[in-house]
């Protein structure tokens, strides 16, 4: 009879510890996934017009997300500027509202109004009426590091798959600056020049796909579920409608920390 070697037996032991070791890392690392879930979902909201005239009567233009702030208190949803003044045809005549869920889940309608807008940021502050609901917190965004596995949660494709929120996971490609175009030589002013001077900044560049209506929706921390941006854009190729059809997996977040600022602004004034 041929005896193992001792290198045979410490090899036999290492693999199924080995493999239990990553399996129990993976399991942990999806429960993360999952409490944070439970914790953002409640927050997230749709951001549309109402207008008793129109057919559909409501309009989605993104997604939102209600933010926690002691010091702000109840009801405040951060989203995209541009899901307000993206489409003109849409806000003409009528009603803002975001959707929100109650203590039963269950989606209801709110009024809203805006009362911050920063466009260099592309974010904007509103504030709905009615009953409180629960609050996501903001996370220092200056801690997000290249490689960190983040999750993004909005209503994709605006809302055509219904406005049940859908999770999606994404990983911080490049912490990369981003510049506004610059205006034409006839439009230069002092106020533009200042304006090009002062609008680059660093952005999240993702390994995620987002679809539109996932617009000003939160990219959150799978730890701690505290968002650490904001979804803003998604690159495509070819026409809007190739975002969905041949999406390129690239997706952009403004830093949380500027929604911050936003904050403190509206606060300050």
């Amino acid at each position: 009879m041929i005896l193992p070697s001792l290198k045979d037996i410490a090899w036999n032991i290492f693999l199924p510890v080995f493999a239990l070791l990553i399996g129990s890392h993976v399991n942990l690392a999806n429960a993360d996934l999952a409490d944070a879930i439970t914790k953002v979902k409640p927050s997230i909201s749709v951001v549309g017009y109402y207008k008793s005239t129109n057919s559909p009567r409501f309009t989605m233009r993104g997604t939102g997300f209600v933010v926690a702030d002691q010091n702000l208190g109840a009801n405040f949803v951060v989203t995209n500027a541009h899901v307000l003044y993206g489409a003109a045809e849409d806000s003409s005549g009528s009603e803002l509202v975001v959707q929100v869920r109650d203590a039963k889940g269950s989606l209801q309608p709110r009024q809203a109004q805006v009362l911050e807008v920063d466009r260099l940021h592309d974010l904007a502050l509103l504030r709905f009426s009615g009953d409180p609901v629960v609050g996501i917190r903001l996370k220092d965004s200056d801690a997000v590091r290249e490689g960190q596995s983040l999750a993004l949660m909005g209503f994709p494709i605006g809302g055509a798959l219904g406005f049940s929120p859908v999770t999606h996971r994404a990983v911080v490609s490049s912490i990369t600056p981003i510049v506004l175009p610059a205006p034409t030589g006839q439009q230069l002013t002092e106020k533009s020049i200042r304006s090009l001077r002062d609008g680059s900044f660093d952005i999240f560049q993702l390994d995620g796909t987002a679809y539109p209506g996932n617009s000003g929706g939160p990219l959150f921390d799978v730890d701690t579920g505290e968002v650490v941006g904001i979804i803003n854009m998604v690159f495509i190729k070819g026409t809007k409608e190739s975002a969905i059809s041949q999406p390129t997996g690239i997706t952009y977040a403004i830093p949380a920390n500027f929604v911050k600022q936003l904050l403190q602004r509206h606060k300050a004034n």
